[in-house]
């Protein structure tokens, strides 16, 4: 397998074969994130992906792939295409491919290519929205706005096809931080996902947000506020059925809950943590990482 730089996956995806078909990010523009700034985005040729097919073929391989980079629905859908036909021919015991996508790149695709793309394998769709502010999303460049990014995620579940949505507790700063978490509640009812992932934003050396930092302008919530701002995401959050979670290493409280079911007791428990005051029910900084 032919890697360019480093690999980025989902932790849902740690048993993946990871196949890289795009390198980099097309967006790559968004100001808390440095994870593709030294690669230039680029489409890798089908010879090149197929010839990792066909090695991985000839290996014990998981039932799921994850296709790399940042956002690999961009693909070209005639491409595309040709990529899952060529997972589907030589990896027979693949049960899901999983990718990458953001806004621009969901709705370039239309809802017969997704439904197409689906059939061929296609399970899973994980979504970086961060906020559901217009405000934020300008901010930090994310390059759409709220309306965009709920037409995104429901032509994804339109699609039928699995819809993971990462959310940023943090990234309103001090400031807005229940403004943040108010709007992202109303974004996340109106999608709907499938999964909803919950990470804490760390400010980065190298990035615009370290910068704004740096500056004073920008000033990241103290943990107990973190924790509130997840306790009113979740509170004002309606969903069908949806697995939300905050165990991602960079959280202050790991939270898993099956929702609308467990709402009451998440929201209970998070009341707790913030009536507790001390950091012993929290997890350490030194354990924080992305």
């Amino acid at each position: 397998m032919k890697y360019e730089g480093d690999i980025i996956r989902p932790p849902s995806e740690a048993g993946s074969l990871l196949l890289q078909i795009t390198v980099g990010c097309s967006h790559n523009q968004c100001t808390f994130c440095r994870a593709y700034k030294k690669k230039r985005f680029r489409i890798k040729e089908f010879e090149e992906i197929e010839e990792d097919i066909r090695e991985a073929a000839e290996y014990p391989y998981p039932d799921k792939v994850f296709l790399c980079d940042g956002d690999a629905l961009i693909v070209p859908q005639k491409k595309l295409v040709r990529i899952l036909e060529s997972i589907r021919k030589y990896l027979k015991g693949v049960e899901r491919v999983g990718v990458y996508a953001n806004a621009k790149s969901i709705l370039k695709k239309t809802p017969d290519e997704l439904a197409q793309l689906r059939e061929l394998g296609l399970g899973i769709v994980y979504f970086g929205l961060e906020t559901g502010s217009d405000e934020l999303l300008i901010q930090i460049h994310k390059g759409a706005d709220s309306r965009k990014m709920v037409a995104a995620g429901r032509r994804i579940k339109e699609a039928g096809i699995a819809l993971s949505v990462t959310v940023l507790l943090g990234i309103g700063g001090t400031e807005k931080s229940i403004d943040h978490a108010r709007e992202t509640a109303k974004v996340l009812s109106e999608i709907d996902p499938d999964y909803v992932g919950a990470l804490t934003v760390m400010v980065i050396p190298g990035t615009p947000l370290y910068e704004q930092y740096a500056a004073g302008t920008y000033r990241r919530p103290e943990p107990y506020d973190l924790i509130r701002e997840l306790g009113c995401m979740i509170a004002g959050s309606n969903f069908t059925k949806c697995l939300f979670t905050s165990n991602h290493a960079s959280n202050y409280l790991a939270v898993r809950a099956r929702l609308p079911q467990d709402k009451e007791r998440v929201l209970a428990a998070i009341d707790g943590v913030l009536r507790s005051g001390g950091r012993g029910m929290l997890r350490p900084d030194y354990l924080r990482r992305l």
